[in-house]
């Protein structure tokens, strides 16, 4: 029998399973996967907005951390949301001791708008997590706080695609479009080479946990051994049909439909 892909989830909490490790185990399952999570932190939030944040101390985070690494070795790691800097220096110096795939999702702002990192956590993300990144996946508004650059066309999308690799140190960078005005065009930026990965839009409220499952389908991916571009290709495939498939539920931006390729079909 061939081994199991195994992917693991280092981020917060959804109560209303649209987004954070909710979505992801979800994601992981869905491409075909054994997903596993770690909780950074546990977010009250609705498709409305979030409405209080607790955050699991360092301790709490690294026991649940060594407790999988010890029995079951994930494939690839994907990061979420790591809001506090003490969080992001013990996964970092953790997870530098490993040789996997990490894809890391800059979870800075909720899709409600409520902001999830501070000025000092994002720094940190910078100067320790990018550079062991083989994808980040930040969103137009993340990759202008990650970079300084201005994001609003495809050739910005590209230059802070550019910088996150060649200056700040990921492997890869996937600098998601969907938040832009027409055609939903990401841009990947990997070995000196820029892809698009291009989708139609679709007129929907219905986005909740977008980021959070694009980048779990990468890195479901990478644990079966997927390429990373292909695997970045998959996993657009993965969001645009959960998207194009709204669930239609929750008062606010409500969550994607993980099971839209199966509707597709």
């Amino acid at each position: 029998m061939a081994e199991i892909p195994k992917v693991l989830s280092i981020a917060g909490t959804d109560p209303t399973g649209g987004a954070g490790i909710h979505a992801d185990l979800k994601t992981f399952q869905e491409v075909g996967a054994y997903g596993m999570a770690v909780i950074t932190s546990v977010v009250a939030q609705n498709t409305v907005g979030v409405k209080d944040v607790w955050h699991m101390e360092n301790e709490a985070i690294l026991k649940q951390l060594e407790a999988v690494l010890e029995d079951i070795r994930p494939q690839a790691v994907k990061t979420g949301m790591i809001a506090l800097p003490s969080m992001i220096e013990s996964i970092t110096d953790r997870l530098e001791r490993e040789n996997l795939p990490i894809i890391v999702d800059p979870v800075m702002v909720a899709t409600s708008g409520d902001s999830l990192m501070d000025k000092e956590t994002t720094e940190l993300m910078i100067n320790r997590l990018l550079p062991i990144a083989e994808v980040v996946t930040p969103n137009m508004e993340e990759a202008e706080k990650l970079t300084g650059v201005n994001v609003s066309t495809i050739k910005e999308a590209e230059k802070a695609a550019r910088l996150l690799v060649d200056e700040m140190g990921a492997g890869a960078a996937v600098v998601k479009g969907g938040h832009a005005k027409d055609t939903a065009i990401d841009v990947l930026y990997y070995k000196k080479e820029f892809i698009h990965l291009t989708a139609d839009r679709f007129d929907t409220k219905h986005t909740h946990g977008t980021g959070c499952t694009f980048s779990a389908a990468i890195a479901a991916n990478r644990a079966k051994g997927i390429p990373v571009i292909k695997s970045c290709e998959l996993a657009k495939e993965f969001i645009t049909k959960a998207i194009s498939h709204p669930l239609n539920i929750g008062h606010g931006s409500g969550p994607v439909n993980h099971w839209g390729r199966f509707l597709e079909k």
